[in-house]
């Protein structure tokens, strides 16, 4: 009971990690969070706050402040007879300066601006679901191309997991050879046969492992986690229950078909009269009161407050075929969706029936890799006796090595078929 518990703490502290593994999970996680394109999430968090920040500050006093300077070459002033009088009175009447200048500031406020306001924050929101759910389908695709490169990893393992059984088997009749060759059994073309196949099998495995190790490169890349020395666990499949797909492409397409009704909205708060409140004021000369600066051409104070009412009775002329371009978009946008759950469903159908497929040819695997194995021992006991000779076993060994390969590959790729299902469905 106390070799377990000493084995484990001497692995601990040689930092040898017994139960490193990774599972598929894992790395979709990994690499969608590693991903680049995850930052936009927060960039497109701020821009809508900044927009709706502006939208919404379209409510506050809008203020012009400004200063300015003229001459003119003719002003307002008395009929000559009028000024005549006047002047009789001691009182200069010599009309408006032709130099004028005034210092102020305009303000206006929205009473009621048509909706228009409200329909653009409800537009920016739909715009800004309609980024989101964007990003969403690009981000998707990357759980396909890592489930691609899991699935490689695991089947080039297995191929290189069948071919160190292979080695064991040709090293154990390579070297039985070499002793029947001592005793004169075995002629020296045996021996070189069976050495021959080892070599060329441990080449075999040399690309494989390099194959795998390359494959794990690219899956660390796209997880930003390293890989080495950690299993991939085989994932255990299951078919879904539900076939209806729910696909980041179908809230793409609502999104974009809220975004049609928020611009509808914003079509009718264009047809729509705004109300506002407004004031002028400014020091200067002349002031509102032309005749008291034409008396004195002192600066005055001068203010001017009211409300005001406009229509753009324009935006009526293309009211109708502006809401036809948005219902011929939004019609668009559904046969798109159509065809794309048209196209989602004949995919679904073609999965399950390969999936079928695999189950029934999966039925036989144990039974052949039995009788292969039974071939294969059967060979080894007759080359022992002379009774065949090396090139029959090798292509016992062959065909055992196949049948095993083989039921290794469709067992992976069964659950690789679940996993594009799934990966079909959203599942």
């Amino acid at each position: 009971m106390i070799r377990p518990y000493l084995f484990l703490a001497l692995s601990f502290f040689l930092g040898v990690n017994l139960f490193a593994q990774v599972t598929l999970e894992e790395c979709i996680t990994l690499a969608q969070d590693n991903y680049p394109l995850i930052k936009k999430y927060d960039l497109l968090n701020q821009t809508r706050e900044v927009n709706l920040s502006d939208i919404n500050k379209s409510w506050l006093p809008q203020i012009n402040v400004y200063a300015q300077g003229t001459v003119q070459n003719e002003t307002p002033s008395f009929p000559e007879s009028l000024a005549g009088i006047i002047s009789q009175s001691g009182t200069n009447v010599s009309g408006l300066n032709e130099w004028q200048y005034k210092i102020g500031a305009d303000i206006n406020q929205n009473v009621w601006d048509g909706g228009s306001s409200k329909v653009q924050r409800e537009m920016e929101r739909a715009e800004d679901m309609e980024r989101q759910s964007a990003l969403d389908v690009q981000l998707y695709a990357i759980r396909e191309r890592v489930e691609e490169l899991y699935f490689g990893v695991l089947l080039i393992e297995e191929q290189a997991e069948q071919t160190r059984n292979m080695l064991a088997l040709l090293q154990s009749n390579l070297d039985k050879l070499r002793v029947m060759l001592k005793n004169g059994v075995a002629m020296q073309s045996d021996v070189d046969m069976m050495e021959a196949q080892y070599l060329r099998t441990v080449q075999q495995l040399t690309h494989a492992e390099s194959t795998s190790k390359s494959y794990r490169k690219i899956l660390e890349i796209f997880t930003g986690k390293s890989l080495a020395g950690q299993e991939l666990m085989k994932p255990c499949a299951y078919i879904p229950q539900d076939m209806a797909p729910d696909r980041p492409e179908l809230r793409h397409f609502e999104a974009q078909l809220l975004v049609n009704e928020a611009r509808e909205a914003s079509i009718t708060a264009s047809v729509m009269p705004k109300i506002g409140l407004f004031a002028q004021a400014y020091y200067g000369y002349p002031g509102f009161d032309y005749f008291e600066s034409m008396m004195n051409r002192n600066a005055s104070f001068n203010i001017l407050a009211g409300v005001k009412v406009s229509w753009n009775i324009g935006a009526f002329y293309t009211e109708k075929n502006d809401r036809r371009k948005l219902r011929l978009s939004s019609e668009n946008i559904a046969v798109e969706r159509d065809a794309f759950l048209f196209n989602t469903s004949m995919k679904t159908r073609s999965q399950l029936d390969h999936i079928d497929e695999l189950k029934a040819v999966m039925k036989e695997n144990d039974r052949i890799v039995e009788l292969r194995t039974n071939v294969r021992k059967a060979a080894e006991s007759q080359l022992d006796n002379g009774v065949i000779d090396t090139t029959d076993l090798l292509t016992k060994l062959t065909d055992e090595k196949q049948a095993r390969l083989t039921a290794s590959y469709h067992e992976i790729q069964l659950i690789q078929s679940i996993y594009k299902l799934k990966y079909t469905l959203n599942k």
